[in-house]
């Protein structure tokens, strides 16, 4: 290991961009620098930006391998369970703000919806949500990590995360948790 959080890419990854959200292969031998590992997932910096790896990805750099797995079942019509997608949304973070999106207030709606065109049937999760402001640049790479892991819950074949702006984020909107992490209360 190399001093601090700088490591080497032991092999190529595929990670998102950020704040664009675009999928880049980083090579091998890439060095980055590790800034936030929250959620399961990795913010590191190289000489070509911001990215975010996943936790599949982490032994590339070093770290141990974070087990994605979901431990939830469906419910009795096979639907996926409401509280482990929750669950998974707070396990998605902003890379600037230690805190997740759930917590933060920016989750605003989630609705799980029957797909009548599958055998077995299948379910497709929708989720509003906004971010701390309209100039955010961060919204493709949270709104695509907020899809990745509620895709992880049983039950779910598909997911749509969409981001809307009304009403507008204030800091009211922080649950107390939130608050008590960001040294607000």
């Amino acid at each position: 290991m190399l001093p601090n959080r700088e490591r080497i890419l032991s092999r190529e990854v595929t990670a998102t961009q950020i704040p664009s959200g675009d999928k880049h292969v980083l090579a091998a031998g890439t060095r980055v620098f590790i800034h936030q590992t929250l959620g399961g997932s990795y913010t590191v910096q190289s000489d070509f930006g911001l990215f975010r790896l996943d936790g599949k990805d982490s032994e590339a750099i070093g770290e141990t391998v974070v087990d994605q797995t979901v431990a939830a079942t469906t419910l009795s019509d096979g639907a996926p369970d409401p509280e482990a997608i929750w669950a998974q949304l707070r396990q998605v973070f902003d890379p600037e703000i230690p805190v997740n999106i759930v917590d933060l207030g920016l989750v605003y709606t989630m609705d799980v919806a029957k797909l009548a065109d599958q055998t077995p049937p299948g379910f497709r999760v929708n989720v509003s949500m906004t971010l701390t402001a309209p100039g955010c640049g961060m919204g493709p790479a949270i709104a695509e990590d907020a899809k990745s892991k509620v895709l992880l819950v049983p039950g779910v074949s598909d997911a749509d995360v969409r981001i809307t702006w009304d009403p507008p984020w204030n800091q009211q909107m922080i649950s107390e948790e939130g608050k008590m992490k960001l040294g607000l209360i």
